[in-house]
């Protein structure tokens, strides 16, 4: 069993590098890696139902060590996946302002669960036979709704498994959430240095800057495609100091109309013209 539990997590560690996600996590990765991890879980979970650990030992260190391991890198994809899918489309101080308060989350979480974070810092042991066995059921610390919907049958966990990947996943989360905000501040603060020595400003519609910044990204020249449009739409926004909130309304209402890509086929007829124009001054 530890050697199965293993090489689940080697086949997700390799994935996350492969996918990149350990740099560049962006929010369509970090769905394929939920997909990635679900089945496999899945599959240890049917194992462990019916499985009778050799001993006492063998029982802890698949609840304590293994199981939240693999855990926790589910747990953590899927609160990026929908941190980024409930993200606001405002400003930066409006994102910056959401991203602090789900970094308040993982202090209230901590705060109620001192005790045990204390534990499991500490690399304690002699609670692991409450804390970490089947043979006794405490429904009142089995998971709550919150949990990995496969992680509420007893036969597969103690409640503080759980409790245990939570915590490892918050580490991991607390580093996501603030490089997310420091990369926040470090676009402003590049545009504000810029903008001493620039005044670069565009200034046709709104609905064509939106236009191009789709093109941009589905080009997948941004960042070798490992881009949100979300995030490239705030980069926008930040360099030609325009608000390009709402931009997926834009983006629904330029499918709809007859001309999907106006903007772009302008784009084409102005620098054609322009060459004509310079051939015909040869």
């Amino acid at each position: 069993m530890k050697r199965f539990a293993e090489e689940i997590l080697a086949k997700i560690d390799a994935e996350i590098r492969l996918k990149n996600c350990d740099v560049n996590l962006v929010m369509d990765n970090a769905l394929y890696m939920v997909k990635f991890i679900a089945p496999m879980y899945e599959q240890l979970k049917e194992i462990i139902i019916s499985y009778s650990f050799p001993s006492i030992e063998d029982e802890i260190y698949f609840f304590k060590e293994l199981k939240p391991e693999i855990l926790s890198k589910y747990i953590y994809f899927s609160k990026v996946y929908h941190i980024e899918l409930k993200c606001p489309d405002g400003s930066n101080d409006c994102i910056r302002e959401y991203l602090s308060a789900e970094l308040d989350k993982l202090t209230y979480f901590f705060r109620n669960n001192i005790e045990f974070y204390q534990y499991m810092r500490s690399k304690s042991t002699h609670l692991d036979n409450f804390y970490f066995t089947r043979k006794t059921i405490r429904t009142s610390t089995m998971p709550s709704f919150e949990s990995f919907q496969y992680d509420t049958d007893p036969l597969f966990s103690t409640g503080y498994d759980y409790k245990a990947a939570k915590i490892l996943c918050n580490k991991y989360l607390k580093v996501y959430l603030e490089n997310r905000i420091a990369n926040l501040n470090n676009v402003e603060h590049n545009i504000m240095r810029s903008s001493k020595c620039s005044t670069i400003r565009f200034t046709g519609k709104k609905n064509a800057l939106i236009e191009l910044g789709y093109a941009l990204v589905s080009s997948g020249d941004i960042n070798h495609g490992n881009i949100e449009i979300k995030e490239f739409m705030e980069y926008l926004s930040a360099i030609f100091n325009i608000d390009l909130g709402g931009y997926y309304d834009a983006y629904i209402a330029m499918k709809e109309r007859k001309d999907q890509t106006a903007y772009l086929n302008l784009l084409t007829e102005k620098l054609s013209k322009r060459m004509k124009e310079d051939d015909d001054k040869r």
